[in-house]
């Protein structure tokens, strides 16, 4: 089952059950999804989204809910910090398990032995290598780190 066929299906599962945030939600993933899909097409790609576009698509939105959640918090917007965390657990159960920061490092370091110095080449092979499942905050972190040592 893709991820849009799972979404689908919770989405009538929580129209069933009455559930109006979550299905909010998940109509707003689909929308997005859909939106990505239309991008494709205005560039005359094939239309349909891969799993792993599927889930960037899913990690953008996660993200900018995280950093709303931030932001909300600094400005003691309790009432929208509650929204935004019940909105992130929506999100959650369709995300790949993220990968620990020591295997991020151990990718790292395998990517500069082989000779990798300039941040902006690491950081791309390093997330080629390691897909949706590092985040990029931490993955940029880690080699700035990495490249400071070398």
């Amino acid at each position: 089952m893709t991820l849009q066929e799972k979404i689908n299906q919770d989405l009538k599962e929580a129209m069933k059950a009455g559930e109006k945030e979550r299905t909010q939600v998940l109509r707003f993933i689909l929308a997005q999804i859909h939106n990505r899909e239309i991008e494709k097409r205005s560039k005359g790609q094939e239309g349909a989204l891969s799993e792993e576009e599927a889930l960037e698509v899913l990690n953008k939105e996660v993200k900018k809910r995280k950093e709303a959640l931030e932001l909300f918090r600094r400005s003691g917007r309790a009432d929208l910090v509650g929204k935004e965390e019940k909105e992130l657990t929506f999100f959650g159960g369709y995300l790949p398990e993220p990968i620990s920061n020591q295997e991020i490092e151990a990718a790292v370091e395998d990517i500069l032995k082989k000779g990798g110095r300039d941040f902006g080449l690491v950081m791309k092979e390093a997330k080629a290598r390691l897909g949706s499942r590092a985040d990029g905050k931490i993955l940029s972190e880690i080699v700035k780190a990495k490249l400071g040592k070398v």
